[in-house]
């Protein structure tokens, strides 16, 4: 087990470092970070003094190196929008993205694997269909039309949450939590609501196509004809089979919540790591934008190997094939 991690990491690390090439480089040429810093009036010597102090004049490859160094010690630079530094305000931002996105996939796993196994046992009810209806709407509409209905419904309508922010939150060291405030848990329930609606869908869909090819197979026939009840067959044998790729697509998934939870973000004004990218995008602010573009790199190597590691506690074997490879 420790040299597969091992393995995995080493696989990973030049993975990063093309990320990390590719990131610095679509950024590096965008935009005038200098004329922005500086605003309209500004002479020549203050620009150049800027761009000396900032070593935009050095050659490509030599701020890539200088970045990467920065970045191995965790450090990113300044903020060329905020004269910050990066990793404070990725720390700052960091705690409200994290906790919306672990609101939203913990929203689409416990509803959405309780409705694929009810629409995958009880296909032909109605409500099965109108679950399989719910689901068709929720992959075709766009997240951010999605988020506007429920602003306009829930915010504006009924008055019932608000339609952004993150309400008030308490500070645990570094870390700042709207979990344990009224105003904070309202003000999480339709951003999280939005992002994981298509995530929800998804896995209903998949753990219903899964469940249905499991009960198909041989020793669930085996089971029924031993005479096994149906809660041993469907729980014990059926949803077991089933947990592989769920756990793939959840594991992934939760990569994607974090990426690109931009856009539900941006409609809900949602003080996260994805509002800072987008208003950074505006700025030409390129040390912001690199790292975040890294980070997302690494939550999503770092989920992967959870996934794989997961396979070894699901699937037994992979256990003995993997010992019998021995």
């Amino acid at each position: 087990m420790f040299s597969f991690i091992v393995s995995r990491i080493l696989q990973a690390l030049p993975v990063m470092f093309v990320v990390s090439l590719i990131s610095f480089a679509m950024f590096a040429y965008v935009g005038d970070p200098v004329a922005i810093m500086l605003g309209q009036d500004f002479t020549e010597a203050q620009r150049v003094a800027l761009v000396r102090d900032l070593g935009l004049d050095e050659p490509f490859f030599v701020q890539f190196a200088k970045f990467v160094g920065n970045a191995m010690q965790g450090e990113f630079g300044l903020s060329y929008r905020l004269s910050r530094p990066v990793a404070e305000l990725i720390a700052e931002r960091a705690p409200a993205t994290l906790e919306l996105a672990f609101s939203a996939a913990l929203i689409s796993l416990a509803v959405g694997v309780p409705m694929g196994i009810y629409t995958g046992l009880f296909r032909h009810s109605w409500l099965s269909r109108f679950l399989l209806t719910f689901s068709l709407v929720g992959v075709s509409l766009p997240t951010f039309l999605i988020g506007i209905l429920l602003i306009l419904v829930f915010s504006v309508w009924l008055g019932w949450l608000p339609s952004f922010g993150r309400g008030d939150v308490v500070r645990i060291g570094w870390w700042s939590s709207g979990f344990f405030t009224v105003s904070g848990l309202k003000a999480m329930i339709l951003p999280a609501i939005t992002l994981g609606l298509l995530q929800l869908t998804l896995i209903m869909r998949l753990v219903r196509s899964e469940m249905m090819e499991v009960l198909r197979t041989d020793y669930i026939k085996f089971a029924r004809a031993r005479g096994l009840p149906n809660r041993a067959i469907y729980f014990g044998h059926a949803l077991k089979n089933t947990l592989v790729p769920v756990i793939t697509i959840a594991g992934l998934q939760l990569g994607s919540i974090i990426a690109f939870a931009i856009v539900t973000e941006t409609v809900f004004q949602w003080p996260g790591m994805g509002l800072l990218f987008i208003q950074s995008v505006g700025a030409a602010d390129i040390p912001v934008m690199a790292a975040y573009l890294m980070l997302i790199a690494v939550v999503f190597v770092t989920i992967n190997l959870i996934v794989d590691l997961l396979y070894y506690a699901v699937d037994p074997r992979l256990r003995t094939g993997r010992g019998a490879g021995h």
